[in-house]
């Protein structure tokens, strides 16, 4: 498929794939003779995975690193795998942020009593 079919499937833009890319995030992407990219199911699985860190707030030095051992193949997994989990308790911590944020929001609407209609006529 072509960059355009690629963005749409990932969630990304043509312009990020090309700068993730060009940044050494991606694997070889094959080019036609016309000298257009040919991304494979493969390619936009891995597209889809670097949307999803980002959109989760993994900063690019990480996503970069896990790129690199992903290319090392088997000897990076551990790594990889130590990558993703603190990725995932900071994903924790930022939701147990996030919910209490919710309660102190709730509680100050709450104080201002029930709301009433007003007539705006």
């Amino acid at each position: 498929m072509r960059i355009a079919e690629a963005a749409e499937a990932c969630g990304l833009s043509a312009h990020t794939i090309r700068f993730y890319e060009k940044s050494g995030m991606l694997p070889e992407i094959v080019r036609g003779a016309d000298g257009h990219r040919h991304f494979t199911r493969r390619d936009v699985e891995w597209l889809t995975l670097l949307y999803w860190l980002r959109e989760t707030g993994m900063p690019l030095k990480q996503m970069r690193r896990f790129t690199e051992l992903a290319k090392a193949g088997d000897a990076g997994i551990a790594e990889r795998r130590q990558i993703l989990a603190n990725h995932s308790d900071t994903l924790k911590a930022k939701r147990a942020v996030i919910e209490k944020c919710e309660s102190v929001l709730a509680i100050k609407v709450a104080s201002y009593g029930p709301v009433e209609d007003e007539d705006t006529s």
